[in-house]
């Protein structure tokens, strides 16, 4: 039996490959595949966004080797960044409630 770990790496990978295999080449996500996994799978993330073009940055910014397209390496590090930012809200909230119930 997978541990959690386990099923978020396999989770992540049964992800990118849901979109990256629509078109092109299944090993890397387009601009609109890129956008489209955003929309639905992070969708919270880019309802933060305020910029209309947040998607084109983000492509821009994972877009290591320059090809216009984001491999598996790059998509984790998206993953990876809002993870990081993920966690560091997470332990701003813990030291607040810790905060709140000392007398």
């Amino acid at each position: 039996m997978p541990s959690d770990l386990e099923r978020a790496m396999e989770t992540l990978i049964v992800v990118f490959h849901r979109y990256a295999d629509k078109e092109g080449s299944s090993a890397t996500l387009s601009r609109k595949e890129l956008k489209q996994l955003m929309e639905t799978e992070l969708s919270s993330f880019l309802k933060s966004q305020r910029d209309p073009a947040a998607v084109d940055k983000i492509l821009k910014d994972l877009d290591s080797n320059g090809d216009g397209e984001v491999n598996f390496e790059e998509f984790v590090a998206l993953v990876v960044g809002l993870s990081i930012a993920c966690e560091q809200i997470y332990q701003m909230k813990q030291k607040q409630t810790a905060g709140q119930k000392k007398p």
